[in-house]
């Protein structure tokens, strides 16, 4: 028997890089599986890899009538949640004196705002006793050059997770922070090299993580393994915000 058998778990962003590998070992672990995107390709592609116990539902984090669409969704399919996994997201580097209005907005819109509201709007489907994780970054504890709004944002994810431990202690749901390092992902791919093969310089152990690193913690976290564990940060990061 799998680690969330007959679970139901909602992941944002998981038509590629760790939501994706998070939702296929999640199936593969016996649950059932929302998942988000903003483009409706990429999402019935993600789908199809999946394979089974399954659903796409296309939407924005950031807009809150996509959310109570995602949830009007998992509640007529399913009725319950037990775990979510706010991990859409968005990076960019940009040079502190180049930072503008537009770029601070798309990166709090969706990293901040869609992570809050993605928790706060399927609070009311969440089983007691459930899991919430949201994805960080080891950048909210490094200070990598041009890199900071996407820093700051991660920081607050931070943040939600210790106020989050204390305000859902009476219903007995988990708050935890997986902070990946730099992860073999579509978007590391979107990036500068320069700038990655950088910061890949800094991991102790000499290269970038995989997705599915990732995911295992993620599947740790939605578990029962990690029934006494909440509030925490987990660096999934080869050791970099370590040293």
């Amino acid at each position: 028997m799998g680690k969330l058998q007959a679970k139901v778990a909602v992941i944002t962003g998981g038509t590629e890089g760790i939501g994706l590998a998070t939702a296929q070992l999640f199936v593969k672990e016996g649950a059932y599986v929302f998942i988000t995107g903003r483009r409706q390709k990429e999402l019935d592609d993600a789908v199809a890899a999946i394979g089974s116990n399954v659903a796409g539902v296309q939407g924005d984090v950031a807009k809150l009538a996509d959310l109570d669409r995602l949830y009007e969704t998992v509640g007529k399919m399913k009725g319950r949640i037990d775990v979510i996994f706010a991990n859409a997201g968005v990076g960019e580097f940009v040079p502190f004196g180049k930072v503008s209005e537009e770029h601070f907005d798309k990166l709090f819109n969706i990293n901040v705002k869609g992570a809050l509201f993605t928790v706060q709007k399927g609070l009311p489907l969440l089983n007691d006793g459930g899991s919430v994780i949201l994805t960080g970054s080891v950048a909210g504890v490094k200070g990598t050059p041009a890199f900071g709004v996407y820093a700051a944002s991660k920081a607050a994810i931070r943040s939600f997770v210790r106020t989050w431990t204390t305000d859902l202690k009476d219903r007995n749901i988990r708050s935890n922070v997986i902070s990946p390092g730099p992860i073999r992902t579509p978007q590391a791919s979107r990036q500068p090299a320069d700038v990655i093969a950088r910061i890949v310089s800094t991991v102790p152990m000499g290269r970038m993580g995989e997705p599915d690193e990732v995911a295992k913690a993620a599947l740790y976290l939605a578990s029962d393994d990690s029934s006494f564990v909440t509030g925490i940060e987990l660096f999934v990061d080869g050791g970099r915000a370590q040293i």
